[in-house]
């Protein structure tokens, strides 16, 4: 079971970053869910970790003969590429922490803000004190992941929620003071403005219970 708790304010930065380079990258969700299999069945066998990167390798010299599209090397090079920049100094069981986390952020990176909204954080570096930004970010980090993981919703429900960007008829909304999703309101987005509070329906979940979909409520 995956446990935000666990993981050190670095990591969580760590995993963040991963997750946003993996959705910058156009990356299949779906490939880092295989590698996070292949760890997780040999993630008590010695070297572990040094397998792992290994394996990542493999994927990438035999992505044409073991893809299922044109794409998929890219795939693997892309999540290797992440692995070796953030994770090489994260004993097996960290990384398959991480990773865990980081596979459940790119679904919510992916359907939230416009990623270009979102800064790639450079080689994240453990929080010192005296540098309040690096702490709120981190502060905030952790609160995305529980809102993510932890809240058990359900399709039908209303929320409430704040109206945080109107580009055209895409409206973003913010639920929960963490969770962002941008919708199309077509006959909507005309009588919102930013900064104000309406009611959304879910009308979509995703397999780990994470919100997919929403809609303005009336």
């Amino acid at each position: 079971m995956l446990t935000s708790e666990s993981l050190t304010e670095a990591q969580w930065q760590i995993t963040h970053a991963i997750a946003l380079t993996l959705v910058k990258d156009n990356t299949d969700v779906n490939e880092l869910g295989k590698a996070i299999a292949y760890l997780r069945a040999s993630v008590n066998q010695p070297n572990a970790g040094e397998k792992f990167f290994k394996y990542l390798k493999t994927l990438v010299n035999n992505g044409r003969q073991i893809g299922h599209s044109g794409r998929t090397t890219d795939y693997y090079r892309s999540i290797e590429r992440a692995c070796n920049q953030y994770l090489h100094e994260q004993n097996a069981h960290t990384i398959l922490q991480i990773l865990g986390w980081a596979a459940r952020l790119m679904r919510y990176y992916k359907d939230a803000s416009p990623i270009e909204d979102y800064t790639l954080p450079s080689t994240p570096l453990p929080t010192k004190r005296g540098e309040p930004q690096a702490e709120r970010a981190s502060e905030r980090q952790g609160e995305i992941a529980v809102a993510v993981g932890t809240h058990d919703f359900t399709i039908g429900q209303i929320l409430e929620a704040t109206v945080t960007a109107i580009k055209g008829n895409k409206v973003t909304y913010e639920i929960l003071g963490t969770i962002k999703l941008t919708e199309k309101e077509p006959k909507k987005a005309q009588f919102l403005s930013e900064g104000q509070t309406v009611k959304v329906e879910i009308l979509d979940l995703r397999e780990d219970g994470s919100i997919k979909k929403i809609n303005r409520w009336l």
